[in-house]
């Protein structure tokens, strides 16, 4: 009896003993729930409130900036805005993750509907948040179609989601998305509401309506879908000349990596359109090659090359993608929108 008594007292110390281990600390939870941009190190008040109204305002977009970025809009030294960014991280737990954990975050990512069945079929399902898909291709090739189409199938799917259109050659025009709501069987002022426009005027004012875009998301607009048409105009017309290339595609580079980064922090779908050039060394095969060079390559998720087919088709040619093989599909653009050939 007296043994068995012994025995209860042992496994009793050994579970008070391992729980501490096993379960988390409450005020450890509650002070990593609490903390604050003030709570950073070498961070006050003053320098906090510099990086919120830059649009710093959370520990997630400390986290994912660089030390240059924090530097520029707060003043502080290198050694503070690493100190600030490294405590950011750590308390977001932004360290590695198992393939178990990003493919339950994928379960997340959603298609928007191209309105084509081949189209969709080429992209799995349609375009997909978390991603930048790029279309480049010659002038009436469809890009532009595209654009307003999914700005208009974004709101069909969540009637609650907005489309940002950030419109650099003035190629947004409402009576095309009107005609594609009807054809839906929509209300095209509900879906004309749902869908932000912007004209921007060069490649400056480009970049600052991407960040603007994520500001209406702080606002509460439940932004799905930004529209780039197009990525490269401005870029191409004001750095002309060899002498500005490394200076025009580290901009474009910062512009693709703000639009990146909000796709995967807001799961979000990224659409832009991409100007051609005709490579004067290519005697064989097609000569069209994308703007923007390997910049524009490596930021976009998926690659599709646009081009007209025979009796007013259009063909779509999937030329990179991280999961899908090349293929190509066919399909037409009718007052309705985007149709199967």
């Amino acid at each position: 009896m007296q043994q068995l008594q012994t025995i209860k007292k042992v496994e009793k110390f050994k579970i008070k003993k391992e729980v501490p281990k096993l379960m988390p600390s409450k005020k450890q939870e509650k002070k990593e729930k609490e903390l604050k941009i003030e709570d950073l190190p070498g961070i006050g008040a003053a320098t906090a409130e510099k990086l919120r109204l830059s649009g710093f305002d959370n520990l997630m977009s400390i986290a994912v900036a660089t030390p240059g970025e924090i530097i520029d809009v707060a003043g502080v030294t290198e050694a503070t805005a690493r100190k600030a960014i490294k405590a950011a991280r750590d308390s977001l737990d932004m360290g590695f993750q198992s393939g178990i954990d990003l493919m339950q975050k994928r379960e997340q990512v959603e298609k928007i509907s191209t309105g084509s069945k081949n189209f969709n079929t080429l992209l799995a399902g349609g375009v997909e948040t978390g991603a930048i898909t790029e279309c480049f291709g010659p002038y009436g090739s469809g890009k532009t179609q595209i654009g307003h189409v999914l700005a208009v199938q974004t709101i069909v799917k969540d009637p609650e989601a907005v489309a940002v259109y950030i419109d650099t050659e003035n190629t947004f025009r409402p009576n095309r998305i009107k005609q594609f709501a009807q054809a839906l069987g929509q209300d095209p002022n509900k879906i004309l509401k749902n869908i932000k426009v912007a004209r921007a005027f060069n490649s400056d004012h480009q970049m600052l309506l991407a960040e603007k875009a994520e500001e209406l998301i702080k606002q509460g607009l439940k932004v799905k879908m930004i529209v780039v048409d197009s990525l490269t105009a401005h870029f191409r017309a004001e750095f002309v000349g060899r002498g500005t290339l490394a200076e025009r595609q580290q901009k474009l580079n910062k512009h693709m990596h703000t639009l990146s980064k909000m796709a995967d922090m807001y799961n979000l779908a990224v659409y832009v359109t991409n100007q051609v050039m005709a490579k004067p060394d290519m005697f064989f095969g097609d000569p069209t090659e994308a703007i923007g060079g390997h910049i524009v390559a490596h930021n976009s998720t998926y690659r599709l090359y646009l081009r007209r087919g025979k009796k007013g088709t259009r063909v779509a040619k999937l030329v990179d993608a991280p999961d899908l093989a090349d293929d190509e599909c066919i399909f037409k653009i009718t007052e309705k929108g985007i149709e199967d050939a």
